[in-house]
């Protein structure tokens, strides 16, 4: 046996659900670009899930579903409110609520295959719900219940500020959510993966991949990329932040990716939305930093940005606190989630990789009186 440090180049499964050939994303064999300048959110989950697009009945339908099932149940709610608000981040909060939601659903442990997509339904409709509540009440204010006759996108941004969105920023936050979809067999997706080889259940296998994801060299690297144009400050205080940061070999977060050479495909839309937004919100100097940012980094590491650079300051165009900028990404990826759970339980074998031993040989044991 040989060891291949962090799996990497390693094929651990087959999967129809998303690739990644020649640095090009593809969902179920659409490219990220075309999905990401025609469809919605919804039509994404229901790709994922199905490997077709839906028709308008059909997509109707799955909205509405979604829909009827996107309130929480009021004791997880009242769990919210004993969290030591102040200490807790937003992605533990979101790992503890998710576990606690399996505890109010009959079906929680019935292991059918219809029973786990009225699951998958539930989860993908509650998680914007659970983001949204916890934001609100560590704030002290109330939650805000979701509007059945609005979009997925529209629902989240709604729930978290009281006020229906403008256009502009349901358009930037749901193709921020089809491009964060899924993302083939990424470390969370992984974890859910083999979570549910074991046939546990879905909420485990959710709780599991939230906990993978909530790691800066996973989700939370757009936190980080937030904190840092922060720290910098404006546009003249970036070469002398930057150059000092690499003299230093200090990590810059939101460059560079394990998968893709030549750059990550989903990066570019989200850098035309922050370029966009931050202009509305009349704070360009966001985009502007950003890009002063990549123009260095590239030229000395040879490394683009990946989708987590740009979403940063995408997300705080919108009025979205910083610290739930990995929840958001939870929210978007719990779709490839579900879907990956699905099709490990329709072919599942329990995945146990081995080990490369590297410590001593055969020793002899010593009783206690003799050390």
């Amino acid at each position: 046996m040989t060891a291949t440090r962090g799996l990497e180049g390693i094929v651990a499964t087959t999967s129809s659900i998303s690739s990644i050939i020649d640095d090009t994303l593809t969902y179920v064999g659409y490219d990220i670009d075309t999905l990401t300048e025609n469809a919605s959110f919804e039509e994404v989950i229901y790709l994922l899930w199905n490997r077709t697009l839906p028709t308008l009945e059909q997509l109707e339908a799955f909205k509405k579903e979604l829909a009827s099932n996107a309130s929480l149940p009021e004791q997880v709610i009242q769990h919210f409110r004993t969290y030591p608000i102040n200490d807790v981040h937003p992605m533990a909060a979101l790992r503890t609520a998710v576990s606690l939601l399996g505890l109010y659903d009959e079906e929680a442990d019935v292991m059918e295959k219809n029973a786990n997509v009225r699951k998958a339904i539930r989860l993908q409709a509650k998680l914007p719900t659970l983001v949204t509540a916890f934001a609100r009440i560590r704030k002290g204010l109330e939650p805000v219940a979701p509007k059945p006759e609005l979009g997925f996108a529209a629902n989240f941004l709604y729930m978290l500020t009281g006020k229906e969105p403008e256009a502009i920023a349901v358009e930037a936050f749901d193709k921020a959510l089809v491009l964060h979809a899924d993302h083939e067999l990424n470390a969370s997706t992984f974890t859910a993966r083999v979570c549910v080889a074991t046939l546990s259940d879905v909420y485990s296998g959710v709780t599991s991949a939230i906990g993978a994801l909530k790691g800066p060299l996973h989700g939370g690297a757009n936190e980080q990329v937030m904190k840092m144009l922060s720290e910098i400050g404006s546009l003249e205080n970036v070469e002398p932040y930057i150059r000092e940061k690499l003299a230093n070999k200090e990590k810059i977060m939101g460059f560079g990716h394990r998968v893709y050479r030549k750059g990550d495909p989903r990066a570019k839309h989200l850098r035309a939305m922050s370029e966009k937004l931050t202009s509305l919100t009349g704070e360009p100097h966001w985009y502007e930093m950003s890009v002063k940012i990549e123009e260095i980094f590239t030229a000395e590491k040879k490394l683009p940005p990946n989708v987590d650079f740009y979403s940063a300051s995408v997300y705080h165009s919108l009025g979205i606190d910083h610290d739930l900028f990995t929840p958001i990404f939870a929210v978007s990826r719990v779709s490839g989630w579900l879907a990956h759970i699905l099709e490990q339980y329709d072919n599942n074998r329990l995945i146990r990789p081995r080990a490369d031993y590297n410590g001593p040989g055969i020793q002899t044991f010593v009783p206690i009186q003799e050390r």
